[in-house]
């Protein structure tokens, strides 16, 4: 398992790099100057030419790029553009960076629950009416816009019924729209994956063995059958998590959540582009230790899985 550890760990680096290099050339393909966005449209030619300056921007791309690179390998992911006074580090993990990973969280663990839920009655009830109706509404999750979704609820919610806040995070309240946008699309594809996987596990000699000993049908479902099923569903939750992610981008804009999503989105809207490349460093690493643990998950729910 140490042995899996490092090896995952190691992968990851090259890969953390290309991500670096992408963003890096997207942000800088943009059109707009961010001199003009930081010294307005008014701005003398000298002005705007003592900003590029200041901001390295003058130096050629391959020099700017290695400069990033070399502050984020030390942890430095370097100063906004925007606020010369403030780090981007500093700005990411004050407060936005906790209130993303909630989010996140929050959101999986509802997705997960739910779609289990969903997935196991409809596979131990299949071609039931119960079956029937809780798979539409997992077509209808996958169906529907997430934007959409949150700006019905916020008309019925908070300007129709007016018992929910249509923006912030923190209490109870505010997090019920943000986690039930953001879930429902997780919750349909869980649903599904599950009851594919526990149908597959059901129709397999084991099973029926188990029901001939007479078993208790819960016994067969919890203790047998839905361990193997797992499998694929880890997979598909491991997914959902990194979707999630990047899925609070519109989230957070929505509900006007000051997350990293929010982060990003004014970053790239500001040309802060050690900002926005700090921001998307850190979702795009949490995406990979969520892969990692994934993994390791494998090996803990079925040790017959060789991780080396």
């Amino acid at each position: 398992m140490l042995v899996f550890i490092i090896r995952r760990i190691l992968q990851t680096i090259p890969v953390l790099i290309g991500v670096t290099f992408v963003v890096f050339i997207m942000l800088h393909l943009m059109p707009g100057d961010p001199a003009v966005v930081i010294g307005g449209e008014a701005a003398s030619p000298e002005t705007l030419a003592q900003i590029r300056e200041d901001l390295g921007l003058n130096d050629s791309v391959p020099v700017q790029y290695f400069r990033f690179l070399s502050g984020a390998l030390r942890g430095d992911l370097g100063m906004s553009m925007r606020n010369r006074d403030r780090a981007v580090v500093d700005e990411i993990f004050d407060a936005r960076f906790a209130i993303t990973v909630q989010l996140a969280v929050v959101s999986t663990a509802f997705s997960v629950l739910l779609g289990l839920v969903i997935g196991i009655v409809s596979a131990t009830r299949k071609y039931s009416i119960a079956d029937t109706g809780l798979m539409l509404f997992a077509l209808l999750g996958l169906s529907m816009p997430n934007f959409w979704l949150g700006i019905l609820m916020m008309n019925f919610f908070a300007v129709t019924l007016r018992i929910l806040p249509t923006s912030g995070w923190g209490t109870w309240q505010q997090m019920i729209m943000p986690v039930v946008m953001l879930g429902v699309t997780g919750t349909a594809v869980i649903a599904r994956m599950t009851r594919a996987s526990l149908l597959d596990v059901l129709n397999q000699d084991y099973i029926r063995t188990a029901y001939s000993k007479g078993l208790a049908e819960r016994k067969v479902i919890f203790k047998h059958a839905l361990r193997n099923a797992l499998i694929p569903v880890i997979t598909v939750v491991g997914l959902q998590f990194g979707g999630l992610l990047a899925g609070a981008i519109l989230t957070e804009t929505v509900f006007a959540i000051n997350g990293l999503g929010r982060l990003i989105v004014q970053s790239i809207a500001n040309r802060d582009f050690p900002m926005a490349q700090g921001a998307i460093l850190v979702v795009a690493t949490l995406f990979v230790l969520v892969n990692m643990i994934v993994d390791i998950t494998y090996k803990i729910v079925n040790r017959r899985i060789d991780l080396n």
